[in-house]
């Protein structure tokens, strides 16, 4: 079954891989603070509508084509759209690792700030390939 876009931009997606389930943050290259945020911040949107329909549901960061983010997008990943996201019912993240070493070091404090928090912690995988996080994600999202 195909990947739904939900909505794209020249720097990103949201899309819905209904296989899985989950929805899929998709990075084609560098977005600035407020195109970063947009993109998360719909992606929540998204999520809520379609766990109305959709149980479970997962969250998949396909960060193949991602770049560094700053520092202040980082904690507010950590302080704020983490909380937001575990309300949702976000307990898991699996991410697509870049091949860049820059964009590695972003994917491994993301999974380190979202397994830090003792009020709302989100567990994180990290992978090779789309393919392997989703068959990882699906296993999880139905406890195996």
């Amino acid at each position: 079954m195909a990947d739904t876009i939900l909505h794209a931009q020249p720097y990103g997606a949201l899309l819905l891989a209904p296989e899985v389930p989950c929805l899929m943050v998709a990075w084609y290259g560098f977005a600035n603070s407020e195109q970063f945020r947009e993109l998360m911040n719909r992606g929540l949107e998204l999520y809520r509508a379609e766990a109305q329909r959709t149980q479970p549901l997962g969250w998949l960061a396909d960060t193949r084509g991602h770049s560094a983010i700053r520092t202040a997008d980082q904690q507010w990943l950590a302080a704020d759209w983490n909380l937001r996201a575990y309300q949702l019912g976000i307990r898991h993240v699996s991410f697509v690792v870049p091949e860049s070493v820059i964009g590695q070091i972003t994917v491994n404090t993301s999974s380190s700030n979202a397994m830090a928090s003792a009020d709302h912690p989100i567990t994180a995988s990290q992978h090779r390939t789309l393919a392997e996080a989703k068959t990882r994600l699906h296993a999880t999202l139905l406890g195996r």
